[in-house]
């Protein structure tokens, strides 16, 4: 790497450090608030969908298994816990925040401006999503081969009109997703337009046999866990800023993209690239 990419790389490096070494002093550190109170508890409720494949789902136990799962116990873990999976709902996850059900959100949310009115969103993002297609394998091997082919797509969807517009399918619409891959499989479109996360899991749950996602996804969502609003600038919030820097800084998250045999994600190569630990700055060189 050259000097000005170096000097470039302080400032993201700097944040690093700050971050994680916050994480690591927070328990020590704590004084009132909702990381006290986990301390005192000895356990961590976190909030995870807990039927999302392969983020959090049951394991043949009946325990919470899966990436979210994963990262909630590193969190458990640092603070010398016990982790307690909470299955929520998109419906109810930040109503349980705000009662004190939980602790934390590790669940698939979006990171948009309404919640963050609601609740505390902890950056950085920990994943993301976007559009991208299902088709048989060998069926599509880029976007620019769906021009002018049928393309089942879920009516209403943000993302339609732009896939339209630069790409030129002909979308067939369904009111829900079900009858939208059942025209899939019966041959009647030549791919499935939706969100990568549940293409993913659908593809995990192996009951798509011979489909794959052949495309890159065409923009990001992010996903971002959350902690109670009034908590995101006290300790229990800076302690989460520190986890999610720590994240994405030494590869954990490229680490559960194995082990879960997920599909490796630019963005968290990116992200991976960006923040990783590089200890010749510590040493002066």
């Amino acid at each position: 790497m050259n000097s000005i990419a170096k000097i470039m790389r302080l400032p993201v490096l700097a944040a690093v450090m700050g971050a994680t070494l916050l994480a690591a002093a927070a328990p020590a550190k704590a004084a009132g608030g909702r990381l006290e109170e986990i301390l005192d508890r000895g356990t961590l409720r976190v909030g995870v969908l807990g039927a999302f494949k392969p983020w959090s789902f049951p394991s043949p136990d009946g325990s919470q298994q899966g990436i979210e799962v994963d990262l909630a116990q590193s969190v458990a873990d640092t603070l010398g816990v016990k982790l307690e999976p909470v299955v929520v709902t998109s419906a109810n996850r930040m109503q349980f925040l705000q009662q004190g059900k939980i602790d934390v959100i590790i669940g698939g949310m979006y990171d948009t401006a309404e919640r963050r009115n609601i609740v505390g969103i902890v950056e950085p993002a920990y994943w993301t999503s976007g559009p991208t297609l299902m088709a048989k394998e060998g069926a599509v091997s880029g976007w620019d081969d769906i021009k002018g082919k049928p393309v089942c797509a879920k009516q209403g969807a943000n993302y339609n009109k732009q896939v339209q517009q630069d790409y030129g399918p002909r979308l067939v619409a369904f009111a829900g997703n079900t009858e939208g891959k059942a025209a899939l499989r019966a041959g009647k479109c030549v791919a499935w337009l939706y969100d990568d996360a549940s293409i993913m899991a659908d593809l995990a749950s192996g009951e798509w046999e011979g489909y794959a996602m052949p495309v890159s996804v065409l923009f990001n969502n992010p996903w971002a866990s959350a902690v109670p609003i009034e908590e995101l600038d006290k300790p229990w919030g800076v302690f989460m800023t520190g986890m999610a820097y720590k994240w994405q800084a030494d590869g954990t998250l490229v680490e559960l993209e194995k082990k879960w045999e997920v599909k490796p994600s630019e963005w968290i190569a990116e992200q991976h690239e960006r923040l990783e630990w590089d200890e010749s700055y510590l040493q002066g060189q």
